[in-house]
Parts: structure tokens; C-alpha cells; sequence
């Protein structure tokens, strides 16, 4: 990510948080991948391989939406971003969830993703009230 990032937001802790889930949802997912590619007996791919990229792709995007809140000048696009943001949690938390019925050893990783998407929703909601 190549942002011009205001000077105050690294400071942040949702902003923080937001960086340890990317980190996080890529291990896992890396974990996970290993042991979901393989094909089943019937010769059909495990459809939760597909979740566990999405996994990555919606932890990636909450730093931006953070970044694109904080820029933001007018209050009706800056709420677009937050619930931007919101959505993304929601799903995030959703595909977890959907995760943890794989047939993959990894599955044991994600209560703690899940967990650092609790903290995290908590400290959102109490960023949001400071915008």
C-alpha cells in the first residue's frame, strides 16, 4: 500500500489493529491453502479454499477504508467509508465463521481471528465516534 498516510494515523489503534488482522488473515490463510488445495476423492476442489482468499482480500481492504475516513472532508462520504468498513468486518467475521467448519487443521487458528476482530470492532466504534 502505497498511501500518503496522514502523520496522526499510524498512531491509531484502530489503524494498528487493522495492520495485525491483515498480517494475521494471511498466515492463516497461507496455512489453510496448504491444506485445502488438494482435490477431493471425486476429483472437485474444497470450496472453502475460495473463502480463505476472501478472508485476505477483506482484511486487506480495511486500511484503506480507514485512510479514505480519516482523508475525508465531507461528513455523508465519510460515513460511505465507514460502513465501507463495516461491511467488510461483517464479512470478515462471517467467512471465519465459515472457515472453521473446514476440514483443514487450520481451522484452529481462527478463534483468534475472530478474536482480534472483536477487539477491533471495538476500538472502531470508538474511532467512529471521534470522526
Amino acid at each position: 500500500m502505497n498511501y500518503n498516510l496522514p502523520s496522526h494515523l499510524s498512531e491509531l489503534p484502530v489503524y494498528k489493529k487493522a495492520m495485525d488482522i491483515i498480517m494475521l488473515s494471511r498466515s492463516i490463510s497461507t496455512y489453510l491453502n496448504h491444506d485445502l488445495s488438494y482435490l477431493n476423492h471425486d476429483g472437485t476442489e474444497d470450496n472453502d479454499i475460495y473463502f480463505s482468499g476472501d478472508i485476505v482480500q477483506q482484511s486487506s481492504n480495511l486500511a484503506p477504508e480507514i485512510i479514505n475516513a480519516e482523508r475525508e472532508r465531507y461528513s455523508e462520504k465519510k460515513h460511505k467509508h465507514l460502513e465501507s468498513l463495516e461491511r467488510l468486518t461483517n464479512k470478515l467475521y462471517s467467512n471465519c465463521r465459515r472457515l472453521e467448519r473446514s476440514k483443514s487443521n487450520g481451522r484452529d487458528y481462527l478463534p483468534i481471528l475472530k478474536g482480534e476482530l472483536k477487539t477491533f470492532r471495538k476500538l472502531q466504534r470508538s474511532w467512529m465516534m471521534t470522526l
